[in-house]
C-alpha cells in the first residue's frame, strides 16, 4: 500500500485519524463508534458528469432516509483511483425498517424444557464443535418487531440488538428503493446504478480477516470462527455450525448448507448399503454358476459366438468375456435415497422454527420488480393491491417471448440428441476398427488386464470420454444462452427470474448428462436383430450388441466417467478459478505493508458472489442426485463416490465463502425452493428407471426364469443357463455382406470344423419348423420383466408413502413450541394494551 505524502496534516489533527493508525480490520467509521454496514465503491472517469450527478442525488436521498455516510478519498485507496463510500444505519432507521420487513426478534426466553439426552450421545462427541460455535445465541421465543412496542422485546443494547447480517439486509433494502434522479422518480435502486457504471461495487464487509481474529474487542470475528471450525478440510468429519452460518450469511445460504449437509448424511447410509452390496457380489463369486460356465474352458471355451460386426469382426469364444461376466452379476441395490426427501421435510420444519421462518412469506426484497423489467416495460397499468401505476409486459409480447424462448430450448435439446446420435455412430464405426486392430494386440498377453482390454471396452471408454467433452462444451455454451433467453423473457421479479432459469438449465442438463446413460441402459442391444437379419443405423452401421452378461458393465463405465469427471472438473473450477482471480487482483497490494490494506479494500479485491451463485450450487448437487438415483441399480458404488465428493464439496464451498468471496447480502428463504419439486420428480422417476434397468439391462430376470422354470434336472439350479440363453445359427446361412473378411477370423476357427455359431437371444434353432423366431421362453421372460417392473414400482411407492404417512413433516416438539410462542405473543400483547 503506498503512502499518501499529500495528506493534509491538519485534517489528521481534526479527525484524529490516520490510515496507518487505523486497524486494518476496522469495520467502523473514523470515530470508532459507528459500524460500517455497507460499502459502495466508484471510480471517477472522463465521462463521469452524469454519474456524478446520479451519485450526488442518490447519496442525498440516502441521507434523507436517515443513513449516515462517510467517504474514503481515492488518494487513500491502493490504486489511487477508487472512492469508498461507507454506510452506517442508526437505530431509528433500523427500527423503522425492521418493522417494515417484519423481522422477528426475541421477546422471552424459551421456557419449554428440552428433551432428555439421547442415549449414547457421547459417541458423537468427536464430531461435535465447541458449544460457543454451535449455539451463538440463547434460545428465545421471537415475535415480529414493532417499533411502537420496543418495551415488549429483550433489548439490552441497541447497537448489537440487530446482528450485522440483519443490518446489511436492511441497508440493501433501502439501497434497492432509493431514487437517484430528480426528474424521474421511477429511476431508483442500487442495481441500476451498478449496471450503468455509476458505482463499481456494493457489498457488506466481512468482520475480520479469515485467518486471525480482529484486534477490535467489539468485533465478533465470526468469519475467523467459520474458517477455523468449518472451512478447513481438517474439519471434514465435524458437524457444520449452521446457526453461525445463518447468523453471518443469512437464512438463504444457511438453508443451502443445511440441505447439503443433510443430503451428505443420507448419502453415507446409501453408501454403506451400496458397499455391502458390492462386497456381497465379490464374496459370492465362487457360487456364481453362470460366470464359472463362461470362464470354463470346456463350456465357455467351446462356445463359438457369431461376429459382433460385419467384415472386420471374426468369430470368437464366449470365454473371452470371462473378466466382465462376474462384474455384472452383483446384487441389485434398491434405491433408498427416495426416502431422503421425506426426512428432509422434518429437518427443514425444525430449521424453519429455529430460524424464525414459520410465518415467513417471500420477502419484499425478492418480490420487488427487477430493474430490467422496469426499464424494458414501457406500458403502465394500475396495480390493484398497491393502487399505483406500475410497468407491465403486454400479453402478446409475453407470449411471443415465451414461444421464442421455448423454441430455443428445444433447439438446444435437439442439438444434444444430435450429438448423442453422433457418439452412437462413432461407437458403431470404430467398434469394427478396434476389433480388427486389437485381435493381435500385445495387450491381450498381459496377465491382469489383458482380458479386460477388449474392443467393447475400448469403444465404451473412448466414446464416454468424447461424450463427456461434448457435455462440458454444450454446458458452457448453453449456460450463456439460457441467461440471455431468460433475460429476453423479462421476468417480473427475482424469484420468477430464478425459477424460469432453473427450469431451462435443469431440463437442458438433464438431457445433456443423462442421455448417453439412457442410451446404454435402455436402447443398446435391444434392437440388434439376429444373424442374417441384423438391424442397421441409417442403413450403414450395424446396431451394437450387449455382452452375454448384459450391458451393465458398459453402463457402469459410462456412469463413472461422466459422474466422476463432472465432480472433479466442478471442484477444480469452484476452488481454483476464484483463487487465481483473487491472486491476480490483489497482486500489487501484497507488496505493501499489510497495516495499510484496509478492510473495505481487502473485501473489494475479492470475488463477487452473484445472485445466481446458490443456483449453480444447487444445480450441481441435483444433477449428482440424479446420477445416484436414476442408475444406482447398475453401479451400487455410485453413492460412495458421491459421498466422497460431497465431503469435499461442503468444505470447498465453505472455503470459497469465507476466503474468496465478498460477504453476500443476507437474504431469507424458508426452503430450497423449486429444487424441492425437481428432487421429488427425480426420486419418482428413479424408481421407474431402476425397475427397467433391473428388468431389461441386467440379466437377473432371465436367470430367475431359467432357475425356476427351465432348469436342467429335477432341482432348481443355474447349471446350463449360459447355453440356454444363447441361440444357434448356421454359419452357412450368414449373408456374404455379414461374413468376416479373410484374415479376420482367429487361427483356431480354421483348424476346426465349425458349422454353427451362437448369439444372445431366445430363438428356435435351424431346422425347427419355426426356426429363428422367438421361443416361448422369450415371451415368458418378457412377461416376467413387465411383472417385476409393476411389482417393484408399487412396492417402493407403497413404502415411500407409508414412511411419509408414518413420519409427520413437522416434529411434535416444534409444533408445541410454535403454539406456545403464538400463545405468549397474544397474552403479552393484550397486557401491553
Amino acid at each position: 500500500m503506498k503512502h499518501n505524502s499529500q495528506f493534509d496534516k491538519n485534517s489528521i489533527e481534526i479527525t484524529g485519524f490516520h490510515k496507518q493508525q487505523q486497524s486494518k480490520d476496522s469495520v467502523y467509521f473514523r470515530d470508532g463508534v459507528r459500524r460500517i454496514d455497507f460499502i459502495l465503491s466508484y471510480i471517477d472517469d472522463k465521462d463521469g458528469e452524469k454519474k456524478q450527478d446520479r451519485r450526488k442525488e442518490f447519496e442525498a436521498n440516502l441521507q434523507k432516509v436517515g443513513l449516515e455516510l462517510e467517504t474514503e478519498d481515492k488518494s487513500e485507496s491502493e490504486d489511487g483511483r477508487t472512492y469508498f463510500l461507507k454506510i452506517h444505519v442508526p437505530w431509528e432507521v433500523l427500527a423503522t425498517y425492521a418493522d417494515v420487513l417484519k423481522i422477528k426478534v426475541p421477546f422471552k426466553a424459551n421456557d419449554i424444557p428440552d428433551k432428555k439426552d439421547v442415549p449414547l450421545s457421547w459417541l458423537c462427541t468427536p464430531y461435535r464443535l465447541p458449544e460457543h460455535v454451535m449455539q451463538p445465541e440463547p434460545d428465545y421465543f421471537t415475535a415480529t418487531f414493532d417499533k411502537s412496542k420496543t418495551d415488549f422485546f429483550l433489548i439490552e443494547d441497541k447497537e448489537t440488538f440487530f446482528p450485522p447480517s440483519t443490518r446489511n439486509r436492511i441497508v440493501y433494502y433501502i439501497l434497492s428503493r432509493c431514487p437517484y434522479s430528480k426528474e424521474d422518480k421511477d429511476k431508483k435502486g442500487i442495481k441500476r446504478l451498478l449496471n450503468n457504471g455509476t458505482y463499481a461495487a456494493a457489498f457488506p464487509l466481512h468482520d475480520c480477516r479469515y485467518w486471525t481474529r480482529s484486534r477490535d474487542a467489539n468485533c465478533e470475528s465470526e468469519r475467523y470462527s467459520l474458517y477455523k471450525y468449518w472451512a478447513r478440510f481438517s474439519s471434514f468429519y465435524k458437524e457444520q455450525p449452521l446457526n453461525l452460518i445463518r447468523k453471518y450469511y443469512g437464512e438463504k445460504i444457511g438453508i443451502y448448507f443445511a440441505w447439503l449437509g443433510f443430503y451428505t448424511e443420507m448419502l453415507s447410509y446409501a453408501a454403506v448399503v451400496g458397499l455391502l452390496c458390492f462386497i456381497y457380489g465379490v464374496a459370492t463369486f465362487d457360487e456364481n454358476v453362470w460366470s464359472k460356465e463362461i470362464c470354463n474352458d470346456t463350456i465357455g471355451g467351446q462356445i463359438v459366438m457369431c461376429p459382433l460386426c460385419d467384415k472386420k469382426c471374426g468369430y470368437w469364444k464366449l470365454s473371452t468375456t470371462c473378466s466382465s461376466s462376474w462384474v455384472t452379476c452383483f446384487c441389485v441395490f434398491i434405491n433408498v435415497m427416495t426416502l431422503f426427501l421425506e426426512f428432509w421435510k422434518r429437518r427443514q420444519a425444525r430449521l424453519e422454527y429455529e430460524w424464525d421462518l414459520v410465518d415467513f412469506e417471500e420477502e419484499q426484497q425478492q418480490l420487488q420488480l427487477r430493474p430490467e423489467y422496469e426499464t424494458k416495460c414501457t406500458h403502465r397499468r394500475l396495480n390493484r393491491v398497491t393502487q399505483e401505476m406500475e410497468p407491465y409486459l403486454p400479453l402478446t409480447s409475453k407470449c411471443a417471448r415465451s414461444v421464442l424462448s421455448g423454441a430455443t430450448v428445444l433447439f438446444w435439446i435437439s442439438l444434444i440428441i444430435a450429438c448423442i446420435i453422433g457418439v452412437i455412430a462413432y461407437r458403431l464405426a470404430v467398434f469394427a476398427a478396434f476389433a480388427s486392430i486389437m485381435k493381435d494386440s500385445p495387450t491381450n498377453k498381459l496377465d491382469v488386464v489383458g482380458t479386460l482390454i477388449t474392443p467393447q471396452f475400448a469403444t465404451s471408454v473412448t466414446a464416454s470420454c468424447i461424450n463427456f467433452v461434448i457435455i462440458m462444451i454444450l454446458n458452457f455454451l448453453y449456460e450463456r444462452v439460457a441467461i440471455k433467453i431468460t433475460d429476453m423473457e423479462v421476468p417480473k421479479t427475482h424469484v420468477e427470474y430464478e425459477n424460469k432459469l432453473t427450469v431451462k438449465m435443469f431440463l437442458f442438463q438433464f438431457v445433456n448428462y443423462y442421455s448417453s446413460c439412457f442410451y446404454v441402459a435402455f436402447f443398446k442391444g435391444k434392437f440388434v436383430g439376429y444373424p442374417g437379419d441384423y438391424a442397421y443405423m441409417f442403413g450403414k452401421w450395424r446396431n451394437e450388441e450387449c455382452e452375454p452378461g448384459g450391458c451393465l458393465i458398459e453402463l457402469t463405465t459410462q456412469l463413472v466417467i461422466v459422474m466422476v469427471g463432472k465432480q472433479v472438473w466442478g471442484n477444480i473450477q469452484e476452488a481454483l478459478v476464484p483463487w487465481l482471480c483473487n491472486w491476480w487482483v490483489s497482486r500489487s497490494a501484497r507488496n505493501h505493508p499489510e497495516s495499510l490494506y484496509s478492510r473495505w479494500e481487502q473485501d473489494h479485491d475479492l470475488q463477487t458472489f452473484s445472485q445466481l451463485g446458490l443456483f449453480y450450487e444447487y444445480l450441481e448437487m441435483v444433477i449428482q442426485f440424479g446420477f445416484i438415483t436414476l442408475f444406482v441399480a447398475s453401479f451400487p458404488l455410485a453413492p460412495l463416490l458421491a459421498l466422497m465428493n460431497n465431503i469435499l464439496e461442503v468444505r470447498v464451498d465453505a472455503w470459497k465463502f469465507t476466503t474468496q468471496f465478498r460477504r453476500p447480502v443476507a437474504a431469507k428463504a424458508h426452503s430450497i425452493g423449486a429444487w424441492d419439486e425437481i428432487l421429488n420428480m427425480i426420486a419418482v422417476f428413479s424408481v421407474v428407471t431402476n425397475a427397467f434397468i433391473v428388468s431389461f439391462t441386467s440379466d437377473m430376470i432371465p436367470r430367475l426364469v431359467y432357475k425356476y422354470a427351465y432348469h436342467l434336472g429335477s432341482e432348481s439350479t443355474m447349471e446350463g443357463y449360459i447355453s440356454n440363453s444363447l441361440s444357434i445359427f448356421n454359419i452357412s446361412e450368414i449373408p456374404v455382406e455379414n461374413r468376416p473378411e479373410e484374415g479376420e477370423n482367429p487361427d483356431w476357427f480354421y483348424s476346426s470344423n465349425i458349422t454353427t455359431c451362437r448369439y444372445r437371444d431366445y430363438r428356435y434353432p435351424p431346422g425347427h419348423e419355426k426356426q429363428y423366431t422367438h421361443t416361448m421362453q422369450f415371451w415368458h421372460i418378457l412377461a416376467a420383466k413387465l411383472a417385476f417392473i409393476i411389482i417393484m414400482e408399487h412396492v417402493v411407492f407403497v413404502v415411500k408413502f407409508f414412511v411419509a404417512w408414518l413420519i409427520p413433516d413437522v416434529p411434535s416438539d416444534v409444533k408445541a413450541r410454535t403454539k406456545r410462542e403464538h400463545y405468549l405473543i397474544q397474552e403479552l400483547l393484550i397486557d401491553l394494551c
